[in-house]
């Protein structure tokens, strides 16, 4: 696939913006991290400003960051690698918090000063740094990979987020020749779009020099978001970059989810019903009632069908002195549990062995060698 250089995007709605942040979930919380560090003389990192940054990296970082380290003075220094698949240069991949790990990101930073460099240009570092992150995510969603949070690390002693066109009276150290001292200069347009359209926010420490000069460390976090480009289409239609590419994200973990949630809830309903106690209705033909006995049967748990048996929750009475069945519900499902001390017979038919009722409306026959048959109608209610 062939890469555009990106450029900011149309306002993004409060869906989509929620749509980029589930799934930069799927992503495990991987994020961007670029740390952009004045090298010019006026910063020169104290031990003070040194322990800050070691404390970012070794504490700050989490497994599966990406981090970039740029060094700025009057131009950003990216490095022979950078291009437009890896605009701010190739990324350190913190595979772990380990030694072997934070020290190979250590050995990338710059803790001291170049003589050689001066006159931080901090717009173009900006737009520099700005662009280059937006352009990395756009790149996923080119791909169709997921998109990340991003957080980036400004140690300089120039000002952040100034408007467009930066005086001597603002910050002296840009260049002269700087397109950035021209406010309506395609540069400093561009920067200012993408400080509009990119959600940064800000948090800013400042640090004193050995020689009592200051500058900031600022923290500038950027929630998972792309650019939106909306297009008329052929037949009144419009296409778009973001809606289809959240679909194809969230497409298969919403299923997956609904899934879940399906069998989440039909668990709990399998397991209310469970829980829950059927009634059995009795009616003995041979005294004319419409109901002569209600019984309540929890799971796992039988009714004797004969004389009373102290492990049931309760019995039918029919003609003898011996058990003749149990009723035993095992789950949704009932069974009839012929003891064979006498006759029991269902559906006309004399049961012998462990027969499962399938009817919630049944008659079983409980002959008596005198008085002949007796029938017992029982109705189940679940």
């Amino acid at each position: 696939m062939n890469l555009i250089k990106i450029t900011p995007g149309q306002s993004l709605t409060d869906t989509q913006k929620n749509g980029l942040k589930l799934v930069s979930l799927l992503g495990g919380g991987k994020r961007d991290v670029v740390l952009a560090i004045d090298i010019t003389e006026s910063v020169g990192l104290n031990d003070q400003g040194r322990i800050r940054l070691r404390q970012i990296i070794e504490h700050s970082l989490q497994p599966g960051d990406s981090v970039y380290i740029v060094p700025f003075a009057q131009d950003v220094i990216l490095g022979e690698y950078q291009s437009i698949e890896n605009p701010l240069g190739t990324p350190i991949y913190f595979s772990g918090n380990n030694p072997e790990n934070i020290d190979k990101i250590l050995a990338k930073v710059p803790f001291n000063y170049d003589p050689k460099r001066y006159g931080a240009d901090i717009q173009k570092a900006e737009l520099t740094v700005y662009q280059g992150i937006a352009q990395i995510n756009h790149n996923r969603l080119s791909y169709q990979q997921i998109i990340k949070p991003q957080s980036v690390v400004w140690v300089t002693d120039a000002p952040l987020f100034t408007q467009p066109g930066i005086t001597s009276q603002v910050w002296i150290e840009t260049p002269a020749n700087s397109p950035f001292r021209i406010a309506e200069s395609p540069e400093s347009q561009e920067r200012h779009k993408w400080l509009n359209t990119l959600p940064l926010k800000e948090r800013s420490l400042t640090i004193k020099t050995q020689y009592n000069q200051e500058y900031k460390l600022s923290v500038v976090d950027i929630e998972p978001t792309v650019q939106e480009f909306c297009t008329p289409a052929p037949g009144g239609q419009e296409t778009c970059l973001v809606n289809p590419y959240l679909i194809k994200q969230l497409s298969l973990p919403t299923l997956i989810l609904i899934l879940i949630f399906g069998g989440f809830c039909w668990s709990i309903f399998k397991l209310y019903r469970l829980q829950k106690k059927w009634q059995l209705i009795v009616e003995f033909e041979a005294t004319e009632n419409p109901e002569d006995q209600k019984c309540r049967l929890p799971n796992n748990k039988r009714i004797a069908i004969g004389e009373y048996d102290a492990t049931c929750v309760d019995s039918i009475d029919c003609p003898g002195t011996e058990i003749r069945a149990y009723l035993e519900r095992k789950g949704d499902k009932l069974y009839l549990v012929p003891t064979n001390q006498a006759p029991i017979y269902y559906k006309n038919e004399e049961i012998t062995s462990r027969t499962v009722i399938s009817n919630s409306n049944f008659r079983i026959n409980c002959p008596d060698a005198r008085k002949g048959d007796y029938e017992i109608i029982i109705k189940v209610k679940k």
